[in-house]
């Protein structure tokens, strides 16, 4: 009988460790069909989640209050488990270097609790080689096991996109990768449980690894090229979103804009391409420039916004800023590696008053990670300037006389308007006396 058929029938259980953006809705989504043990070491986010909070917003508070699963901070419990799904953060260091230790934490917590006959498979960005060379070892060392005779490994990258309404955790194709070709068919038939867009199953671990690189490192150089574009055209005060327009009229426009790069993915994985490329003396020159160009954004943004004070004939020292919108992106209160403060700190050297607001992210967790201390809405006003830094549909849907009562001037203009995604459109903003930049 295969592990999937264990699973259906209740005989044994799957574990997911590391419940944060892609933990979280993997392990409700296996517990509607399966016996699931949810494990992480935050012990405060394993009490909300029991009590039916769910802060990241990716299955909700009512999907947690129904969910079977069983949450834990119990390493024990792991014994009960024959199918491991290893979904912990793996970020960079201060010097953009591979972060691996919640990885090797996890290891060290299944191989403490390792049942022979089990299969542990990592969802985990990592550089190729990570699970085989890194992981393996840890596990057969903690277990006193041998893999590939008394439990077995395989791999399958995370691909979900926090706040996307759309591309859903069980409409996006599930790759999977095993050791040997019986435990990737037996990995894929456990995925299968949930996947309705189905899985494939790739020719090894090392491929499955380079193919979540590839996925958000191409997505950052892209994104770096229309960021650089953006600048020149901005010299030239030629309008970028009037570019895009015109080149999205031909078929192989690829669809990228401009913007701010954060998050988990796009801004940390190609810094594990990095440094594996240099590790085996290979080419990461592209990507290292593409990383340079997005990190820059921020200084970036900052400075045209005291360019747009100045044009305004604002006085900059002085100036009071509101920041709309922390989070790394649109409708989602996810603020891993958001550039946005990078905006307000720079604002600051320049003598400026910032003060940020963001409906969606949470104002505790804000405090706690970032240090920053949002205001509420109904506080802002008597604004210099407005800088719209994520596009939150509650941000989209503002009239103009609503952004007109958040300045100083209320009726009088001109209205110093920011709007880093693009969100409005520049002619209107511009007949109602608004002095606009998008970049």
């Amino acid at each position: 009988m295969s592990i999937a058929e264990k699973l259906l029938n209740g005989e044994e259980k799957l574990a997911v460790l590391g419940l944060g953006y892609v933990g979280l809705p993997l392990a409700v989504a296996f517990a509607k069909k399966i016996p699931v043990i949810g494990f992480d070491l935050n012990a405060e986010k394993i009490q909300r989640y029991r009590e039916g909070i769910d802060p990241t917003n990716e299955v909700g508070n009512e999907a947690l209050r129904n969910t079977a699963m069983r949450f834990t901070v119990d390493e024990e419990a792991l014994r009960e488990a024959l199918f491991f799904i290893v979904a912990v953060p793996t970020p960079i260091d201060k010097n953009n270097l591979p972060d691996l230790s919640a990885m090797e934490g996890a290891c060290g917590s299944i191989g403490r609790n390792l049942r022979q006959g089990a299969i542990v498979i990592f969802e985990s960005t990592v550089y190729p080689g990570t699970t085989e060379d890194i992981c393996v070892p840890i596990l057969e060392k903690i277990s006193g096991y041998t893999c590939g005779v008394d439990f077995f490994v395989g791999y399958s990258p995370e691909r979900v996109n926090p706040g996307d309404k759309v591309h859903r955790l069980d409409n996006i194709v599930k790759l999977v990768a095993g050791m040997d070709r019986a435990t990737a068919l037996e990995a894929a038939a456990v995925y299968e449980i949930i996947m309705t867009a189905g899985v494939k199953v790739v020719s090894g671990i090392k491929v499955a690894e380079a193919a979540k690189l590839a996925e958000n490192t191409q997505r950052d150089v892209n994104i770096a090229f229309m960021n650089e574009l953006s600048m020149t055209l901005s010299r030239m005060e030629i309008p970028m979103k009037d570019v895009i327009d015109a080149m999205d009229t031909k078929w192989n426009a690829l669809g990228f804009r401009p913007g701010l790069v954060g998050g988990h993915c796009i801004s940390v994985d190609p810094y594990y391409l990095i440094y594996k490329a240099e590790e085996v003396k290979g080419a990461s020159q592209l990507v290292q420039s593409s990383r340079k160009i997005n990190n820059g954004m921020s200084r970036y943004a900052a400075d045209m916004v005291i360019r747009q004070l100045i044009k305004g004939g604002s006085l900059v020292k002085g100036a009071k800023v509101y920041i709309m919108g922390i989070t790394y992106k649109a409708n989602c209160p996810d603020i891993r590696n958001t550039m946005v403060p990078g905006i307000a700190e720079r604002l600051r050297e320049y003598g400026v008053e910032v003060r940020l607001f963001d409906p969606v992210a949470d104002k505790e967790g804000v405090a706690k990670e970032l240090g920053i201390d949002l205001v509420e809405s109904e506080a802002i006003g008597n604004g210099d300037c407005l800088v719209f830094a994520v596009a939150h549909q509650e941000f989209a849907s503002l009239s103009t006389a609503a952004l007109q009562a958040m300045y100083r001037n209320p009726g009088q203009g001109p209205y110093i308007l920011i709007d880093i995604p693009g969100m409005f459109d520049k002619e209107e903003m511009e007949e109602q006396g608004f002095l606009y930049w998008s970049m």
